[in-house]
């Protein structure tokens, strides 16, 4: 078939590998000239099947309210006259019951695990380089609470097959040294199997790939997609009408833009995000396995010659300017915790726009018209889950059962779980 995919970020990049892979005649079509230029530019690097516990959990409310006054929170809900934002809202207290997250670890767990090793298998294959390290994360605690209430969603990963371990303070440090100045370090959760590497480098590396097997792609504003009953027909591309059997929408926070004229709501509201980039200054002290500061909402990995800092999360709408206060805490914190390790005076900064679910669960299958597919709705997790989701979207797309366990779009399940998807009409349902 001809399959049009909308967006060249790490999900349209790697549906688009995939898709032509099983067969198919490919284009891809976004508004930047080169492949990975916004969410996927420069995220936090981290490959992580063991940062399965959502944003929406049991002590989620408590924080946010916490959280509501400061400036420099590492979740915040700017609050705005928008519906949408306030309906994302009420369902992401609805995903903060137990029983709702338990549900949701399992599919970010599934998912994770079944990308890693689709990862794995296409570096193999192709012998991408893109600055990766398989050293493992480190997930640390500065506070004895927070330690002991991560203990149930490491067993519920465990279960699932995340190898994950509760590790002492003394194992944090042998696992990575340069945490011996972070202060009131308690402990943390040691994902020996986990990666980490760059995700613009890799998405560009495999456009270029794609591109040598015969994928097109295209620079152009996505303005709207045309449906004519219930098939999509085309997409309105500035002044052009491309057409193709089949569509693959893949534009992250801008999806539900496209997709709401069409009946179909999704549940993905931006969450704005921020990382900082520095040299590294002294190796003795710079980071060399990824790690979480949970305390932070922060992730570090080390990129060859450079430290990658990202984290936290702002929910303002599509503004992606740069909030300096968010900036200098993040810097801030980094310098706390490896003193001399990355050189502060060249630091560079970077804001992008994650699609958060509510549920941290993305959209990935079918709608009720049978030629436009979903690939969206990530959050921070689209570098972790980018090969698995492509993988199974070409695998939909194609008629072919995916090899996962997930709670794909279009399917009874999916639908029955979540209200959005129920309350839409027309909306994604079963095929």
């Amino acid at each position: 078939m001809k399959v049009l995919v909308l967006g060249s970020g790490v999900i349209g990049v790697t549906s688009a590998w995939y898709l032509a892979k099983a067969g198919h005649e490919v284009t891809v079509v976004d508004r930047h000239g080169a492949a990975g230029m916004e969410t996927s530019f420069a995220n936090g690097g981290q490959i992580s099947v063991s940062h399965a516990e959502p944003w929406a959990n049991p002590s989620a409310p408590l924080k946010v309210l916490r959280w509501l006054a400061r400036e420099d929170a590492p979740l915040l809900f700017r609050l705005r006259p928008d519906v949408r934002q306030w309906l994302w809202g009420l369902a992401f207290l609805r995903e903060c019951l137990p029983s709702r997250t338990r549900h949701n670890i399992r599919q970010i767990v599934n998912l994770g695990l079944y990308s890693r090793a689709s990862l794995q298998a296409l570096r193999t294959e192709t012998g991408l380089q893109y600055d990766q390290l398989s050293k493992g994360i480190l997930h640390f605690y500065t506070s004895q609470r927070e330690l002991d209430a991560a203990i149930e969603p490491a067993r519920v990963m465990r279960e699932h097959g995340c190898d994950i371990e509760m590790v002492s303070r003394e194992k944090c440090l042998a696992i990575e040294p340069a945490l011996q100045d972070a202060p009131d370090l308690v402990g943390g959760s040691w994902t020996a199997s986990d990666e980490s590497g760059d995700a613009h480098k890799f998405t560009q590396a495999l456009a270029a790939l794609a591109a040598q097997r015969g994928v097109a792609f295209r620079e152009g504003r996505i303005d709207a997609i045309l449906r004519e009953g219930d098939r999509i027909e085309a997409v309105r591309v500035e002044n052009e009408t491309l057409r193709a059997d089949a569509y693959v929408l893949c534009l992250g926070s801008y999806s539900p833009l496209l997709a709401r004229p069409l009946g179909i709501r999704l549940a993905i509201y931006p969450a704005k995000g921020y990382s900082v980039t520095l040299p590294v200054a002294d190796p003795a002290r710079a980071y060399s396995v990824s790690l979480t500061d949970d305390e932070y909402k922060l992730v570090f990995s080390r990129l060859g010659e450079r430290l990658r800092i990202a984290g936290t999360a702002e929910l303002n709408g599509y503004s992606t300017a740069l909030n300096e206060v968010r900036c200098r805490a993040i810097l801030r914190r980094t310098m706390q915790l490896f003193p001399g390790g990355g050189d502060a005076a060249h630091a560079a900064y970077w804001t992008g726009l994650r699609p958060a679910t509510p549920s941290n669960v993305p959209y990935i299958g079918a709608t009720r018209y049978p030629n436009l597919f979903l690939n969206t709705g990530h959050g921070t997790l689209g570098w972790t889950h980018a090969c698995g989701s492509g993988r199974a979207l070409a695998d939909i797309v194609s008629g072919r059962r995916p090899q996962v366990d997930f709670a794909f779009a279009g399917t009874t399940s999916r639908a029955s779980s979540c209200p959005w998807l129920r309350s839409s009409r027309p909306s994604c349902s079963s095929r």
